[in-house]
């Protein structure tokens, strides 16, 4: 391999982002978040993410304009500011789970108020780390119970639910 060419692995996940709006207060009031516009381009059609280290365990993701920090447990080494990286996949598949569960509603012309989905998870215990289960429950109390099934039909089949039952096609390389 010469020094232009990237080492190249491949991987069988990932791990998708949420985002949180950011404002130039925002990222400057975040300890070690200062000048870190180069992560977010605001380009609506933009399908990238970027990672930079902060501190410690932290690390900023920029993601169409914007931010999120994860970090580490205190008892892993991390400072406890932030969600994990295994957090927010988890919190990517229930958050899109709610998200086709408020469109079902709204195309019906129910109301989202009280729309609530939980999830919870379960890690494998040999390896390599992962997670074994993800288990996510939606409560939807505008919704009559002849639409549970349909209702059921069309939130589980999110655009992150569907990803992880058609795994991409994921490259990882050093650069």
């Amino acid at each position: 391999m010469t020094a232009q060419e990237p080492l190249t692995t491949t991987s069988m996940s990932s791990a998708p982002v949420s985002s949180a709006p950011v404002s130039s207060t925002s990222v400057s009031s975040a300890p070690g978040t200062q000048d870190l516009a180069h992560l977010t381009p605001e380009q609506p059609d933009w399908k990238a993410v970027t990672v930079e280290h902060l501190d410690g365990e932290r690390y900023v993701i920029g993601v169409r304009g914007h931010l999120i920090t994860v970090d580490q447990p205190l008892a892993d080494g991390g400072t406890d500011t932030a969600p994990t990286p295994t957090e927010l996949f988890v919190s990517s598949v229930v958050s899109c789970v709610a998200f086709y569960a408020g469109r079902y509603l709204n195309r019906h012309g129910l109301s989202r108020r009280g729309l609530r989905a939980t999830a919870s998870f379960t890690m494998a215990t040999d390896r390599p780390a992962r997670i074994a289960s993800i288990t996510v429950s939606v409560s939807a109390p505008t919704l009559p119970e002849e639409r549970q099934k349909a209702f059921l039909a069309v939130i589980g089949h999110c655009t992150v639910h569907n990803t992880l039952h058609q795994i991409p096609d994921i490259r990882i390389s050093v650069v």
